[in-house]
């Protein structure tokens, strides 16, 4: 029986298949997956309506599922910090957020270490993370 909080068949799938290193990919409904991820991923489109879920939610239960080793976001090109990486944050814990220009997002999240991508109904700016898999403590 599955104890996280994860019950989407696909998503757990992809999870047991991956391991430490792989990267998984939650998008708000503006990220262009089919352009800006690695083809081979798994896409999974969970995206109903606006808001509907949102990156934290999809979040929330990912990390009821996985172990995480390292956090990765998209910094603006000016101004202050998205509001989301405070969320983000709060469901992560001490896991420190490192920041990367939407060109270097897009460029990691095409490499083949990415083996899921999972698009939600978010219109929050700055809703994406990447989440690297870690080793079972």
């Amino acid at each position: 029986m599955i104890k996280g909080q994860c019950i989407h068949q696909q998503i757990l799938k992809t999870l047991a298949k991956s391991g430490h290193g792989n990267k998984i990919l939650i998008a708000d409904g503006n990220y262009p997956i089919m352009t800006n991820a690695n083809e081979s991923a798994e896409k999974i489109y969970l995206g109903f309506a606006p808001n509907l879920p949102l990156v934290t939610d999809v979040l929330k239960s990912i990390v009821t599922e996985i172990n995480i080793e390292q956090i990765e976001v998209m910094e603006p090109n000016e101004g202050k910090t998205p509001e989301i990486f405070n969320e983000f944050n709060n469901i992560v814990g001490d896991k420190l957020l490192t920041s990367y220009s939407r060109k270097q997002f897009y460029e990691m999240a095409n490499e083949k270490d990415v083996t899921l991508v999972i698009n939600t109904g978010d219109t929050r700016t700055y809703a994406n993370i990447m989440l690297t898999v870690g080793v079972v403590s």
